[in-house]
């Protein structure tokens, strides 16, 4: 497996051992980890640290070159707000592990120009579908239902 999906992934394992929602996410410069994180939504008490969004904000200040050379990893598909960043900052590349439990907003990142690879991850699926299953209503709260 990619090592940089693997660091993701090991990102949602650390959120749902946490206590949070387990999706993990990295932001990747020249082949370097430059952001990590996991949705802290639970953790924090936070309205809007989703895996991606936390990946960014623990990458801190960059330059709109940097963001525009660099891949976005994700174990889950891109939801509206985190698109809407990937979109803001001009990430051109996201990898996704997985978007059977959820399909984010991947056709207006599409229509948008970002290149989107869909992993079909199997551990990032048997995650979700695990934590969907005893955590129902944690996950619809996390996706705005």
């Amino acid at each position: 497996m990619d090592k940089f999906m693997q660091a993701a992934i090991d990102e949602a394992r650390q959120g749902l051992a946490e206590g949070g929602i387990p999706i993990g996410s990295v932001l990747v410069h020249n082949g370097q980890i430059i952001g990590r994180g996991h949705n802290r939504r639970v953790q924090q008490g936070s309205a809007i640290r989703h895996g991606e969004m936390d990946a960014l904000e623990n990458a801190g200040r960059q330059t709109a070159q940097t963001y525009r050379e660099s891949v976005l990893y994700t174990t889950l598909s891109p939801c509206a707000m985190c698109s809407g960043a990937i979109l803001l900052y001009g990430i051109p590349k996201v990898i996704i592990g997985e978007n059977q439990t959820f399909l984010g907003e991947e056709a207006l990142l599409r229509e948008r120009g970002v290149q989107l690879d869909v992993l079909h991850n199997s551990e990032c699926l048997h995650m979700m579908q695990g934590f969907i299953t005893a955590q129902p209503t944690l996950w619809n709260e996390d996706i705005g239902e």
